[in-house]
């Protein structure tokens, strides 16, 4: 499945650096405002040890990880939902994203200017939030206004949207974001067409000074974007651009030894990816065989068929039973012969729940 994760954030918060970091794209970084104009787009493998591991076990002729697709979104100013700095062209980009990732500036470098001319993380992001919150108020009151001229034929879904809708815009002028809401699932799907920019789940990135990335805990602003996101349930990720910047540059021992002397255990990319996992609420199940070992990316709570359905339609389709071991009990029994002799290698129908670590091979008749 492609999911995508926009990273957004002021001008000069190091959002383009951290995306050059991350995907090696290449990206534009400049100081200066709006160096980003078109979004950048940089598929991430996902690092995963479980499928390394597989290989290991395996030794297939190739080995295919799961993705992640990164969208750099341009810097976002005050005025960007009436239009200011190009800003009706980037809300429309993260319209098309699964999640945002906000960088928030949270180091001090006099030869990096600041929109604002000072450093307050809080103060950055609520003005992200307020220009996102705007333009959804734009959207949900032309909905509105659609919606109860579609009242008067007397059709009860109108209704039972309007009220949807105005429960949004009360919290939304409240100036808090819509995915602070407890929206039911029918209500979610009443105003899925809106493709609100506050529903989507936010991810926090707070970018540190190359110096301060093994010791985040003596970083005030870290601990203001901490608390801003506790209010709030949002996760938050410390991680330094520049540091990233280096990483990806080195690989195996080297890599490792850089991380050492920095005081930290794993890459901030790593980090990302796994808050974005736990916040998009996404499992990775895996297919071993000599020909390929995958990855493939689902949502909790996905039965097998559609877990089959991520790799072709016609498994799904024709889905006939699943065989499934665990991915700690494939690698404590040592290869899939193993599993099945401990009795660890199950068959599994239709209404089973794919569970993160799963290695999964598919009977299909279509």
């Amino acid at each position: 499945m492609a999911l995508k994760a926009g990273i957004v954030g002021l001008p000069n918060v190091g959002k383009s650096t951290l995306f050059n970091a991350i995907t090696q794209a290449g990206a534009e970084s400049a100081n200066y405002p709006f160096c980003t104009i078109d979004p950048n787009v940089g598929i991430v493998e996902v690092p995963d040890e479980r499928l390394d591991k597989l290989t290991e076990m395996v030794e297939p002729k190739k080995t295919v990880p799961t993705a992640f697709e990164f969208v750099d979104i341009a810097g976002l100013v005050r005025g960007a939902s009436k239009g200011e700095g190009l800003g009706n062209k980037f809300l429309a980009h993260i319209r098309e994203v699964d999640a945002i990732v906000h960088v928030v500036r949270c180091f001090e470098d006099e030869n990096i200017t600041h929109v604002d001319g000072k450093i307050d993380p809080v103060s950055d992001i609520q003005t992200i939030n307020l220009e996102l919150i705007l333009a959804d108020i734009e959207s949900v009151e032309k909905k509105i206004e659609r919606s109860k001229k579609n009242m008067k034929g007397g059709n009860k879904q109108f209704v039972q949207e309007v009220e949807v809708l105005e429960k949004v815009k009360a919290v939304l002028y409240e100036d808090k974001p819509a995915r602070s809401m407890d929206l039911t699932e029918d209500e979610r799907l009443l105003v899925r067409d809106l493709h609100l920019l506050t529903l989507k789940p936010v991810l926090y990135a707070a970018n540190v000074a190359e110096h301060e990335i093994g010791d985040v805990a003596n970083n005030a602003y870290v601990q203001k974007v901490r608390d801003f996101a506790a209010a709030e349930n949002a996760e938050v990720v410390p991680i330094s651009a520049k540091v990233e910047e280096e990483i990806c540059e080195l690989e195996g021992e080297d890599k490792q030894m850089f991380l050492d002397e920095l005081g930290i255990q794993e890459s901030g990319l790593n980090l990302l990816i796994k808050a974005a996992y736990k916040l998009l609420g996404l499992y990775t199940y895996f297919t071993a065989g000599v020909q390929e070992v995958r990855a493939w990316t689902i949502r909790k709570g996905t039965k097998a068929p559609g877990a089959a359905g991520v790799i072709h339609s016609d498994f799904e389709r024709g889905f006939i039973r699943a065989e499934v071991v665990s991915y700690e009990d494939l690698v404590a029994a040592g290869s899939m012969n193993g599993a099945k002799e401990r009795g660890q290698l199950r068959l599994e129908g239709k209404e089973y729940v794919v569970q993160d670590g799963d290695v999964m091979h598919f009977r299909f008749n279509v």
